[in-house]
């Protein structure tokens, strides 16, 4: 008999997140790195290889890579820096304020980026424990050793894939969105003012933060499908959670422009709490309602191991409703553009956004299946070099475009003279 494994040790495997995961693999790792280090005797207190190990931890598998040769050498570069200083002048306050500038130089003229300040605090820390001029050689062992035991433990127990956090987040995002439609909505039935209209396109613009957050977590997923033994999960769920993630982040444009069509119309007619009929605001109402209820779909396919075949009955009726309440909203909004052009123009800009909405929620319930793999590593480098080429091959030099345009002034003078 085939023993299933436990559910909790499923989804971990299965989505690449687990509470506590991270923490027990960061508490490992530190532990690991000062036992190592501690076995080689490289100083009495080597406290750079958990420091190190925990700055390790923390990353993809791609980030570790990518990056870790800029956080070796902010921590050597400032250890290098510290057991100088404290050799030549020990540590008061003035050495100190002069080796945070030193570090500070030193990690620009590296080009450390991200990892510049790390310097400065490498230098700190080594001055707080003590450092020496003969204790330099060690320092830079426990990097070393903290560097490589972060590195293993990440690979060898779950490298990190950042799965359920996108789903997490695109998951938020179709909420918020579907909470807005709803509170629109109920406003839209009750009392109607410019201010409220203008609150609610503030409201949509609000939603633009979300679009970006989610965006952050799922890039940080496609980046941990990189050198990564676990990556082929985090490469069957891109294509859903990408495609997903566009449509809602287009419906989001398609709810602002919503927003803008509604505002427009109260500052075109006098009356703005007459903007819209009763029936017509009833209308678009019911539209939003629809809208919001479709939002559960784009909710489930980014979690497809809970969707349902009751699921798939809900989002495809949701989306029939979404479609007849718009074509009946379409009835209400009917005017003669020759008798009141401004009525039609700016009806149409709000069917217009309803009809995109229409159009990405679709997208959101039926996410793409096509396979995705991540760009080589070398793709970026090598296209940067293919350009700085081209622009070198199909762009003169800034000498032979002064000399040119010298030439061609005089060759105009001399013609002028002849004449």
């Amino acid at each position: 008999m085939r023993l299933e494994p436990p559910a909790g040790v499923a989804r971990l495997f299965r989505q690449g997140r687990a509470p506590g995961l991270r923490t027990a693999k960061t508490v490992l790792a530190a532990v690991l790195a000062f036992l190592v280090a501690g076995w080689l005797h490289t100083s009495s207190a080597p406290v750079l290889a958990p420091l190190t190990a925990l700055l390790v931890v923390q990353l993809t598998m791609y980030e570790t890579f990518a990056h870790g040769r800029e956080r070796i050498v902010s921590v050597v570069a400032g250890v290098l820096v510290a057991v100088l200083f404290a050799s030549v002048t020990g540590l008061t306050w003035w050495s100190l304020g002069l080796i945070v500038a030193v570090s500070l130089v030193a990690g620009r003229l590296l080009r450390l980026g991200p990892h510049l300040l790390e310097v400065p605090i490498s230098a700190m820390l080594v001055l707080a424990v003590g450092g020496a001029e003969h204790a330099a050689l060690g320092r830079v062992i426990e990097t070393l050793i903290g560097a490589v035991v972060g590195v293993l433990v990440n690979l060898v127990i779950a490298p990190p894939l950042y799965v359920q956090p996108a789903s997490d987040a695109i998951a938020e995002l179709a909420e918020r969105m579907a909470r807005y439609s709803t509170e629109l909505a109920a406003d839209l039935r009750g009392e109607w003012s410019r201010a409220a209209a203008d609150a609610h396109l503030a409201g949509a613009r609000a939603l633009g933060a979300e679009v970006a957050r989610a965006d952050r977590r799922l890039a940080r997923t496609e980046e941990s499908a990189r050198l990564n033994p676990r990556g082929r999960i985090a490469r069957e769920a891109q294509p859903r959670l990408r495609s997903t993630l566009t449509a809602l982040e287009h419906a989001q444009v398609g709810l602002r422009n919503l927003a803008r069509a509604i505002l427009d119309r109260t500052y075109f007619v006098p009356d703005a709490a007459g903007a819209y009929s009763p029936e017509e605001r009833t209308a678009l109402a019911e539209v939003l309602d629809a809208f919001a209820a479709s939002l559960q779909g784009a909710i489930a396919a980014v979690a497809p191991a809970r969707t349902t075949d009751a699921e798939h009955g809900r989002t495809a009726a949701n989306l029939s409703a979404l479609d007849e309440r718009r074509d009946g909203l379409g009835d209400r909004l009917m005017v003669d553009p020759r008798a009141d052009p401004g009525a039609w123009a700016q009806h149409g800009a709000l069917l217009s956004a309803v009809d995109r909405l229409r159009v990405e929620m679709e997208t959101a319930v039926h996410p793409s299946d096509v396979p995705w793999r991540p760009d080589p590593l070398a793709a970026r480098p090598r296209q940067a070099v293919r350009r700085a080429f081209t622009a070198a091959a199909g762009r003169p030099s800034r000498a032979a475009a002064v000399s040119g345009r010298r030439a061609r002034q005089v060759a105009a003078r001399l013609g002028r003279r002849r004449s």
